[in-house]
């Protein structure tokens, strides 16, 4: 058994290694451990396709996307907003820019060169890392480990729990913590897919068109609506347009697509024929609307009618209803909803069941779209909990 850490951070993921980052910049020993063989691997795969670390806008407008978490988050994101997270980035030797909907990466776009950078700022400050360890709870006051030659038992001063939320086991976040948690009297909300995409079962007759994307078209669920595209696929539809829908659709909510968001329903009601015996619905959607096929093709599958009458036809382009659809299971979601309710940590994210032990990211019980939100929150939940950690060891507190 060893007992020589300050603290032991459980997890490394972006909140994970922010929280490492605090507690050994103030003189700490700090020991990371993650059960995968690599450190960070969802936010590897992030970066895959461009790694959007936030959104370049003010406080006053990141906050909302955090909807019920917001009043929660916000001592966190005042202290960790866009404009820290991209000062943070510059300062590990990233060059950033912001894409026309305000979105910040890296001019590198991959997230691999700013997490060698990272890795390489925490090695400087003697934080440890071990990998190929599973924490399974603790036994007595020590932490509890599976390695591949079996257990290993760990004592720390101070414990930062940052395992992710349910999604994507593969990666490292298979939620299996929760059941651990709860068991030592935590408040756990059940684990929900965040960000999810959508299982439709397509006629043959839309399979010419997988691969597609629906662009220039808002989304409606309940009061949630997003102007964003999503690609049509073999399995269904999915893409940043409808992620932020998840939250809605969790609950049922009639999902709503309106097909040319820029052409109000006047001026579209210019364009209908003049001579309603003449007129033809499929000719008014490709010839007078011009609408791309893969949105004709929309329209069709989900009517039952292809000669609806024409004092339908504005309806049919403006609220177009998809109907037949599932989420995608919760591993295949980018996020979570659920996970350590508010209740359970105090102020710090310290767990009012376990004092000294700390929570951050993703398995906190908070949600937001893509888009850089995400992102931003892990920090600023990492950073919390490592801050809160300082203040714990500060006062003299050991478990």
């Amino acid at each position: 058994m060893e007992q020589h850490w300050d603290t032991a951070v459980i997890g490394a993921g972006p909140a994970g290694l922010m929280a490492a980052e605090v507690i050994a910049r103030a003189g700490y020993r700090v020991l990371l451990l993650d059960a995968k063989p690599s450190v960070a691997r969802k936010f590897l795969m992030a970066g895959k396709s461009g790694l959007n670390l936030t959104k370049a806008e003010p406080l006053e407008e990141l906050l909302p996307h955090y909807g019920a978490a917001q009043d929660w988050l916000t001592p966190m994101l005042t202290q960790v907003d866009a404009d820290w997270v991209q000062r943070w980035a510059t300062d590990l030797g990233q060059e950033l820019f912001v894409g026309s909907t305000r979105r910040v990466f890296p001019k590198a776009m991959k997230a691999s060169p700013l997490l060698r950078a990272w890795l390489e700022r925490l090695d400087a400050l003697g934080v440890e890392r071990r990998v190929r360890y599973r924490w399974t709870g603790w036994q007595g006051d020590a932490l509890r480990f599976e390695k591949p030659d079996g257990a290993h038992l760990i004592t720390a001063k101070t414990t930062v729990l940052a395992l992710g939320g349910g999604s994507w086991a593969r990666l490292g976040s298979d939620g299996v913590w929760a059941e651990t948690l709860g068991a030592d009297g935590v408040a756990i909300s059940p684990f929900a897919p965040a960000n999810a995409a959508l299982s439709l079962s397509w006629s043959d007759f839309m399979a010419p068109h997988f691969g597609a994307a629906l662009k220039s078209v808002r989304w409606q669920a309940g009061d949630l609506s997003s102007r964003g595209e999503a690609v049509l696929s073999a399995r269904g539809l999915e893409g940043g347009g409808l992620y932020g829908l998840t939250p809605a659709l969790r609950t049922g909510a009639a999902l709503h697509v309106d097909l040319v968001p820029d052409r109000t329903s006047e001026v579209l009601a210019k364009t209908l024929p003049k001579d309603p015996k003449k007129a033809r619905f499929a000719q008014w959607l490709k010839k007078t609307l011009r609408l791309p096929a893969v949105k004709v093709a929309l329209v069709n599958e989900m009517i039952t009618d292809r000669s609806p009458p024409m004092t339908d036809w504005i309806d049919l382009v403006k609220q177009l209803p998809l109907t037949g659809w599932q989420l995608r299971p919760l591993d295949e979601a980018i996020s979570t909803a659920g996970g350590v309710q508010r209740a359970a940590v105090n102020g710090d994210l310290m767990l009012e069941a376990r004092p000294g032990t700390f929570c951050a990211g993703e398995m906190l019980d908070w949600e937001a779209p893509t888009g850089g939100y995400l992102l931003t929150a892990c920090f600023a939940t990492g950073r919390r909990a490592g801050e809160g950690v300082l203040r714990y060891l500060s006062n003299g507190n050991s478990r």
